[in-house]
């Protein structure tokens, strides 16, 4: 069966330490898995596009299809690509990712050899110019992955982005979602932005990122969503971490304030990944973005209830429901 929702970004393999809780060491990851647990939860037929090299965990993508996902569109490349990722978490809950020396001599651990010579990336480099070795090129999409419903974008560069988009369009996908990557979100990359969201059903930054685009333009963030609708963009949410989302409808013009659930946080990696894909399950039940964003807070609370990206969907049978029963007239609408 073709799969319905089709997710495109990166995977990673991930050496995630704490200060307060238990390390997990080379584990998958990446804002791809984060998205797909925050739509697994709710959804099955799920499609996975990204990139790795011929030394990524096999028995890892077996995993992935044991719950259902499609992993054709995981094309295995010859030359080997890098997909470490290393952080470490705070007793204050703030991020390291510098120096895993350091950060592991600090909890008395030993190095683990598999880590040697690696270097964290910058996620701010300007990525306008060329393509990310681990992300998904559009000859790697299998031909029934065009049929999808429903595709959403994960943090990409922005040759990526834009090619990605460019091909689900021509298949005639009519939902498409992105969550952008910091890298092209600046005030000197509006140009850009704008190209992208035509025609997108929904665009998901962050707080910092749209800050980042309008810088010293304006200070208002409904203003700036406002701006972003103006692009061609259906629906711009603005994902506030703790202090939950904001809507904006660009056809009906209205704005809606969401509360995020009182998750007890232990690790807010992926949290804004997951919340994409319970927005994206969501939207499909009811192409309303209202409720769509309630699901999307939902799976981003599972999602930083524990450590690592498949968490989400390792809680207890009914819980999700029963949050977003919880969160039903928790709403305001601007």
């Amino acid at each position: 069966m073709n799969p319905t929702y089709i997710l495109a970004g990166q995977l990673h393999r991930d050496y995630l330490l704490s200060e307060k809780g238990p390390s997990r060491l080379d584990i998958p990851g990446g804002n791809l898995l984060y998205a797909a647990a925050g739509l697994g939860v709710w959804e099955s037929g799920i499609g996975l596009l990204a990139r790795v090299g011929e030394d990524y965990p096999h028995d890892w993508l077996r995993s992935f299809e044991k719950r259902g996902w499609d992993t054709r569109g995981i094309h295995i490349t010859a030359e080997g690509l890098d997909l470490r990722y290393f952080q470490v978490i705070l007793e204050n809950q703030s991020v390291e990712r510098n120096n895993p020396v350091a950060c592991f001599a600090r909890l008395g651990l030993p190095f683990p050899k598999a880590l040697l010579g690696y270097l964290p990336a910058s996620g701010n480099d300007d990525d306008r110019r060329s393509s990310n070795p681990a992300s998904p090129r559009p000859d790697d999409i299998p031909s029934d992955y065009l049929n999808a419903h429903l595709v959403h974008l994960c943090p990409v560069d922005y040759v990526t982005g834009t090619r990605l988009t460019s091909a689900f369009r021509q298949a005639s996908v009519t939902t498409i979602t992105l969550d952008p990557s910091a890298a092209y979100m600046t005030g000197k990359t509006i140009y850009d932005v704008h190209i992208l969201l035509g025609g997108l059903t929904a665009f998901l930054p962050s707080e910092e990122e749209i800050r980042a685009l309008f810088w010293g333009s304006t200070d208002d963030l409904w203003s700036m969503a406002e701006a972003l609708g103006d692009f061609g963009c259906e629906f711009i949410v603005v994902k506030r971490g703790a202090r939950g989302q904001m809507l904006y409808d660009s056809v009906s013009k209205k704005k809606w304030e969401i509360p995020a659930y009182p998750a007890r946080v232990v690790d807010v990696t992926g949290a804004g990944d997951s919340f994409c894909g319970g927005f994206l399950s969501g939207y499909q039940k009811s192409y309303d973005p209202l409720r769509a964003v309630l699901y999307g807070s939902v799976s981003a609370s599972l999602t930083i209830e524990g450590s690592g990206a498949l968490h989400a969907l390792e809680t207890l049978p009914g819980l999700a429901q029963a949050r977003l029963d919880s969160l039903d007239g928790s709403v305001r609408q601007i």
